[in-house]
């Protein structure tokens, strides 16, 4: 136990990922910091510095809709209310205030989600160049187990305001895959148009590793027949042809890295471990550092409870970096 708690110290796990000024304005906003009085702290209002955040980000659609979606995780709903009524005028309200409804609604039923709903298309009037309102619907609907049909409007609306969104298309994908509305084949088609279409430097060259990965926590789910198969997993056609696809145009790119690329680096390296491509996966793990996501490496635990993703990860880190 000793041991295993100090593993968890040499590893960052945080939905801010590298992501610095967000991780400082997550630390000012805290519930227990602030919910006197609506979240009226001592230095000014609470939302004050996700305004300043926001601001700050600008048109970086793809920083703005992860730093959103983070934020909304740890900002209260009262203080969201509040920020979007005191200030009528802002886009930034408004979708944060949908993104933090969007995000809860789920556990409070139809009505809360219809209310989320009609937030995220006022946000989106409000901001008619963002994508975050329509990302955030897409969420909802997912969430809420809508037919895929339904969301094609939604992904519409994004794909004509940023066409590469990364978050979006990661969305969609889950929300067609087997584990939830979709199917293998869906999934899997979408992944590679995506891959084969996509601007050089992009980290949706990864959609297809995405998509195979998704699988492979399909096949270890309880009771599924393909489940005494899966070790054979990645060892099938095209697993060699996707991660060539993922090194040459993404990871071996000068691209500027964006918000969640620790996330896909993550992804990456898992896959290079489980393909026995442990040169590749070395140079993963030294651009990762700490900065450990638990999706893929808890997929495990759907077969055994037991198995420590963090003592996983930091084996094969320390034993690909040596350090």
């Amino acid at each position: 136990m000793l041991r295993r708690r100090g593993r968890i110290r040499q590893v960052r796990i945080s939905p801010e990922l590298d992501d610095r000024d967000l991780r400082r304005v997550l630390a000012e906003i805290r519930p227990s910091h602030q919910l006197h009085g609506l979240g009226a702290d001592r230095t000014g209002a609470a939302w004050q510095p996700v305004a300043d955040l926001l601001r700050a980000t600008g048109h970086d659609w793809d920083r703005r809709t992860h730093r959103i979606s983070v934020l909304a995780r740890t900002l209260p709903p009262a203080v969201a209310d509040r920020w979007a009524t005191v200030r009528p005028d802002s886009p930034d309200a408004a979708v944060v205030q949908a993104q933090v409804l969007a995000g809860r609604a789920p556990e409070h039923g139809r009505e809360a989600a219809a209310r989320a709903e009609q937030l995220c298309i006022r946000a989106a009037e409000a901001c008619p160049a963002d994508p975050t309102p329509w990302v955030a619907l897409l969420s909802l609907l997912r969430a809420m187990r809508v037919p895929v049909r339904h969301a094609k409007p939604v992904w519409n609306e994004i794909a004509v305001r940023d066409p590469w969104n990364r978050r979006a298309h990661h969305e969609l994908l889950r929300y067609i895959s087997p584990r939830e509305c979709g199917s293998l084949v869906g999934m899997s088609g979408f992944a590679r148009r995506v891959a084969e279409t996509a601007p050089h430097g992009s980290p949706l060259a990864l959609l297809p590793l995405a998509a195979r990965t998704e699988h492979y926590g399909h096949r270890l789910r309880p009771g599924s027949p393909d489940a005494l198969g899966a070790g054979t997993h990645w060892h099938g056609p095209g697993v060699a042809e996707e991660i060539d696809t993922a090194l040459t145009r993404w990871f071996d790119t000068p691209a500027q890295p964006h918000a969640q690329a620790m996330a896909d680096l993550n992804l990456l390296a898992f896959v290079l471990i489980r393909t026995q491509r442990l040169p590749e996966a070395a140079r993963a793990f030294r651009r990762i550092g700490r900065h450990m996501t638990l999706y893929p490496w808890d997929l495990a635990q759907v077969q055994d409870p037991d198995h420590d993703p963090v003592g996983t990860f930091l084996y094969w880190s320390t034993r690909e970096t040596g350090s």
